[in-house]
């Protein structure tokens, strides 16, 4: 493992040291990245990821990442994947993540957040005459799987369906912190919320399986490395609370997937999200011995077979115009 260590150290992108522009050209996409300042007056770094055919896109796809992560390390994996198979594919890194403003992994407000995303999502669709009217979806990794759910909420008819991938509905009993340091920690973030010393585990440790790509993980230069902060940690913790006392109000077509190892976020929430929730198009994959980070941490077979089932899912809803029968794999 050294050994590949040593050899990694020099990687400027995840897929090494191929430029941008070159490695999407090999990839058969096209790629921008820009900045947007939200309504709030907050800049924000912005990526796209489109098919290269002059033909509209098959559908819209609005990616929201997870606690510490950005869209232009591994995030990318996906986004590109899609875009290959026609999707065009938008996403920004949130508050206090990746390029952003905001002091690193600091998250005050998720509200404000949420309303970022919404103002961008929204102003997509002004970018090409053809994106009013095609499919619209939400993927949210993890933490932004909880900020699909609240866009959602305040956008019930804006989506066509939802992609949630080990969404954090409720944070896991495995890596809460336990009494009495939530009460200890409440007393101090009120003084200090952006002290970053709240006891947690190493999440990209418990996150990917492959012992290789826990290196690549950790080479990124806008991955948090730190403790998470105070006022983070706390605001997580309310409005996870929320969502999972409001699962049975989400009513978009959705699917659900987790792995059946997670230690972050807990596989039953997502099947508690599949049972209670109203939709009528709802589908839910239980991955079978997978961790936290479907979509890049697991073998490569592995996420093959998770970006196949997300793809089979965005396919079919991009072809259908009533509710179809889904399957679940538990």
């Amino acid at each position: 493992m050294e050994e590949k260590k040593r050899q990694n150290q020099g990687l400027t992108h995840y897929w090494g040291n191929t430029p941008e522009e070159e490695y999407y050209k090999e990839q058969g996409i096209k790629s921008s990245n820009s900045y947007y300042t939200s309504p709030r007056g907050l800049t924000l770094f912005t990526r796209s990821w489109q098919p290269l055919q002059s033909e509209p896109p098959r559908g819209i796809i609005c990616m929201v990442h997870g606690y510490g992560n950005d869209i232009s390390w591994t995030f990318q994996g996906t986004a590109i994947f899609l875009a290959q198979n026609g999707f065009a594919c938008f996403a920004l890194d949130l508050e206090g993540h990746g390029r952003s403003r905001g002091l690193k992994a600091y998250v005050p407000n998720v509200d404000l957040v949420v309303d970022d995303c919404i103002s961008f999502f929204n102003c997509i669709l002004t970018q090409d005459p053809n994106f009013p009217n095609l499919p619209r979806f939400l993927f949210g990794e993890s933490m932004g799987g909880a900020i699909c759910l609240l866009i959602h909420f305040k956008q019930p008819e804006f989506f066509r369906g939802a992609v949630l991938i080990a969404p954090m509905c409720r944070i896991s009993d495995k890596v809460r912190p336990k009494w009495p340091i939530p009460q200890i920690l409440t007393a101090v973030a009120g003084i200090a919320p952006t002290l970053p010393i709240v006891p947690t585990a190493d999440l990209l440790e418990k996150s990917v399986k492959v012992p290789e790509k826990k290196i690549i993980g950790v080479m990124n230069p806008m991955r948090y490395q730190g403790k998470p902060r105070l006022g983070t940690v706390l605001e997580l913790l309310r409005v996870t609370d929320y969502v999972s006392s409001k699962l049975s109000d989400v009513s978009i077509p959705f699917i659900v997937i987790h792995g059946s190892a997670d230690v972050v976020t807990d596989p039953a929430v997502s099947r508690e999200l599949y049972q209670v929730a109203k939709s009528e198009d709802k589908s839910i994959k239980i991955y079978e011995g997978m961790m936290h980070s479907l979509l890049f941490g697991e073998t490569d077979e592995n996420v093959a077979i998770v970006r196949g089932d997300i793809l089979k899912w965005l396919n079919d809803r991009c072809s259908f115009k009533s509710i179809q029968d889904v399957e679940i794999a538990i």
